[in-house]
């Protein structure tokens, strides 16, 4: 599943090409035939392209908004007109691919949609992050789930997916197995400190070598801090959220 440094990177490149610009509806899918789309939305004007956690939400002039949420098979593209698409045109809604969640909505139905109100802080905050609102949510958790899970639960922290919990937990040298209950308020802090950086560097600045796993999907080789070998598993109730982590110097 994208996350949110994913989200911010489709955003990235896509405001110099909508924002203040007028949009022309040339294909609706056929799933909003009779949502008004093309009436709704051709010759407004794009205000802003903003992102929450994983959201990412296109505001116009006439205070409707478009709301994505990519889940396992979605991808927003950019691309020059007449330029050649990386996927069929029968599977694109707007400039998005097969993302399950496209949908338009006005500015105060998203202040009571529960789905976007009940986020917890986006780890991408511009210009701060809300360390205090965080910890709040986090201590409201379970106290045996682990930091692992916690990390990806978006209600406590939001835009945090497999990858980063992963690597923000080796940051850290916080062993993602322990549970939140043991874990200080300046070890959760940390956690968050030391991932935020790396994420807003691929969010602003696409992929770099300096945003590369470090852990995720490197089980076997040898830690890049200590030299023991990463450790994988499964973690929670869905086997595909597959934990990386180094035995040797995460604690």
């Amino acid at each position: 599943m994208p996350e949110g440094d994913t989200i911010l990177w489709a955003a990235t490149r896509m405001r110099p090409v909508l924002e203040g610009n007028a949009v022309e509806v040339t294909h609706t899918h056929r799933r909003f035939a009779k949502d008004r789309w093309e009436e709704r939305l051709s010759g407004q004007v794009v205000e802003r392209i903003g992102t929450y956690g994983k959201n990412l939400l296109i505001h116009f002039d006439n205070g409707v908004l478009l709301h994505s949420h990519l889940r396992m098979t979605g991808a927003w593209d950019v691309r020059p007109v007449g330029g050649r698409w990386r996927r069929a045109p029968s599977r694109a809604w707007v400039v998005q691919f097969d993302g399950p969640v496209l949908e338009l909505m006005t500015e105060g139905r998203r202040r009571f949609d529960q789905r976007l109100s009940s986020l917890g802080p986006d780890i991408l905050a511009a210009p701060e992050f809300d360390e205090d609102r965080y910890l709040i949510r986090l201590r409201a958790a379970v106290p045996a789930m682990t930091i692992g899970e916690a990390l990806l639960n978006q209600r406590i922290l939001a835009g945090i997916g497999n990858v980063w919990k992963a690597e923000g937990c080796w940051e850290a040298a916080i062993d993602p197995w322990r549970r939140i209950g043991s874990l200080s308020d300046e070890e959760a802090r940390r956690i968050v400190r030391l991932t935020r950086p790396r994420m807003l560097v691929s969010g602003t600045q696409g992929p770099r070598s300096d945003t590369r796993a470090l852990v995720y999907r490197r089980v076997g080789r040898p830690c890049p801090r200590c030299g023991t070998p990463i450790r994988m598993r499964s973690q929670g109730d869905d086997e595909n959220r597959t934990t990386y982590w180094c035995p040797g110097c995460q604690h």
